[in-house]
């Protein structure tokens, strides 16, 4: 390495030589033999000098070397033998950057990863209900069809739209949030009307199965409810599809001082305890699913809950069935 190329180096040793004879033709004025070893000396301190900064340039090039192999892959770079100076802390500095760039491409993998499993898992969750249309489609087309099967078949039909209509308005609820660009609003209104909210488009389902619903709630809530509706529709609908006929679904809701809790209970047979550490997870799907659920309505809630501050949780009631508590905090956990 060329040290003169270093307008910083060329700059000092300018300086020194000026100093070293300007020292020099002192001495000399006052002997001739201090002029000498003046000058020997200044000679001396510029080699010690230059030395030293040769070897200050050779390890900054090697750090340069190693900076360079960190940024075409090798992730098993080490920092460690620049622990004084200036090199010290330049050493903190890029062993920071070395970790946030291994730790950004690790994400990366995850995320591509990840990617391709949702991307699988949303082909195969469209694929059967468009399998079925398909032979809806040509059961329909039989000439001698009677009227009351071709009604059955587009009831049957129009069930399986309905449903692909819901799985990808809930995915793309999903990428929203996922990307971050949802907006939660603070909306201050009653515990009670965001219970009504939530379950009115529910109320028919119920009222066909004969299953009993039973609201309790006292105080407000500070939030957005047309998500949070979502959400809590969502944990409902689960209870619902999970409780037998004739049977209870209670949803009770209160507010405190930290914070505005709603529990959703049935009587239903509950969560299997293999699912309970699963249940929130996206396109999971239960031991006691059946085949028209999709494993996303409970990770969307999930996700707008904590969106909005908030935490959810599944459990087995003490008795039987399915219980979720839901809080919303006021303030930051």
């Amino acid at each position: 390495m060329n040290l003169l190329r270093n307008p910083e180096i060329k700059k000092n040793l300018i300086l020194l030589g000026a100093l070293s004879l300007t020292a020099t033709a002192a001495a000399a004025i006052w002997k001739l033999a201090f002029g000498i070893f003046t000058l020997l000396l200044c000679v001396l301190f510029v080699s010690v000098y230059l030395l030293i900064m040769r070897s200050r340039y050779r390890r900054i090039a090697a750090l340069s070397e190693r900076i360079d192999r960190v940024l075409h892959g090798d992730n098993s770079i080490s920092f460690d033998k620049y622990a004084e100076g200036e090199l010290g802390i330049l050493q903190s500095e890029l062993y920071k950057m070395t970790v946030r760039l291994r730790e950004q491409q690790q994400r990366l993998q995850d995320d591509k990863v990840y990617l391709a499993d949702s991307i699988a898992d949303i082909s195969h969750q469209i694929r059967t209900p468009l399998t079925s249309i398909n032979l809806l489609v040509s059961f329909l087309s039989a000439p001698d069809l009677s009227d009351a099967r071709r009604r059955e078949l587009t009831r049957e039909l129009f069930d399986l739209l309905s449903r692909i209509d819901w799985l990808i308005t809930s995915l793309l609820k999903i990428s929203k949030l996922d990307a971050g660009t949802v907006q939660f609003k603070k909306e201050n209104l009653s515990l009670e009307e965001l219970l009504r909210k939530s379950v009115s488009p529910l109320l028919v389902p119920m009222e066909l199965r004969g299953q009993t619903l039973d609201v309790r709630a006292e105080g407000s809530f500070l939030g957005d409810s047309a998500w949070t509706s979502e959400a809590l529709g969502n944990i409902v609908k689960n209870c619902m599809e999970h409780t037998p006929e004739g049977g209870k679904i209670e949803i009770c809701a209160h507010e405190t001082a930290l914070y505005s809790e709603i529990t959703v209970s049935d009587n239903g047979s509950g969560i299997h305890a293999e699912d309970l550490p699963h249940i929130f997870e996206r396109f999971y799907k239960g031991k006691n699913s059946d085949e028209k659920s999709f494993g996303i309505g409970l990770a969307l809630s999930r996700m707008i809950v904590v969106g909005q501050n908030g935490t959810v949780k599944a459990e087995n009631g003490k008795d039987c069935g399915a219980v979720f508590t839901l809080r919303f905090y006021k303030g930051t956990i």
